[in-house]
């Protein structure tokens, strides 16, 4: 595991940025073999998402040929709402980029049949050839996606009852009122992230600073589903000073050293 450790949040969301875009312009993608990118939502992606928008708009980097697929979903909120990661993602990133809207990818959080929606969109990833780059945030119990702790390590695509910190953490986007965050979403599995054949986190922040101690010094568990990246043969985090604060010196000092070309 690479573990990139920046000054600033501007710092993480450069480095990420300019990551995705050297994996898109190395795989040279076509529109008969595109390059496959999974996407977080979330506050931590913004800043990424902003650098994207603004390299797209200086022709670094094109999605023509970029087919994408999200990490998850509320269940049962309108597409429409303002809070629907389907919104989120034209908001911040997919109304302003070159990304044909057919090779766009979220679940449906209302669809009649979420376990027929779960396996076509795992089905839909293996059409895709799988996915090359998957990118995630974290959640301050070191959830990835919405796999909340306990998720078998191996899980795919399903529905997934949030936890009640989840909703409190999320009723930011609620008028602070967890009453009105949704109680269930559609989310990617651990194992359907791990079979990405690259796999970028994102932690930014003190408080998130224990799940990246989980997730770097920490046994895997499933308590902390982030921790799984310590299996997976290309992981990266990328995360900021503040979120460090509970890694060991040792174990910082040596990531700042091997990647202080980074």
């Amino acid at each position: 595991m690479r573990v990139i450790i920046k000054a600033d949040y501007d710092g993480l969301s450069t480095w990420a940025a300019e990551h995705v875009i050297e994996c898109i312009n190395k795989a040279k993608p076509t529109k008969e073999h595109p390059f496959v990118l999974g996407l977080p939502t979330g506050s931590t992606p913004i800043g990424m998402y902003k650098a994207l928008v603004q390299a797209c708009k200086e022709g670094r980097v094109s999605f023509k040929n970029v087919v994408t697929f999200n990490m998850d979903e509320y269940v049962g909120l309108p597409v429409e709402h303002p809070e629907s990661y389907h919104s989120f993602m034209y908001r911040n990133l997919f109304d302003h980029i070159d990304c044909p809207k057919e090779n766009v990818h979220i679940l449906n959080g209302n669809a009649e049949n979420w376990e027929e929606e779960c396996c076509a969109y795992e089905a839909a990833i293996r059409a895709a050839g799988g996915i090359d780059l998957f990118i995630g945030g974290v959640g301050v119990d070191g959830h990835l996606a919405f796999n909340e702790p306990g998720s078998s390590l191996t899980s795919r695509t399903r529905r997934m009852p949030l936890t009640t910190d989840t909703r409190v953490v999320n009723s930011r986007f609620f008028d602070n009122k967890v009453e009105n965050v949704p109680e269930f979403a559609l989310t990617v599995g651990v194992g359907t992230v791990m079979d990405a054949r690259e796999v970028m986190v994102l932690i930014n922040g003190h408080g998130k600073a224990g799940a990246l101690r989980d997730a770097v010094e920490g046994p895997v568990t499933h308590m902390r589903t982030v921790s799984a990246l310590q299996m997976h043969e290309n992981g990266i985090i990328v995360c900021d000073e503040a979120a460090t604060d509970e890694l060991k010196v040792a174990t910082y000092r040596y990531f700042k050293d091997i990647e202080r070309n980074a």
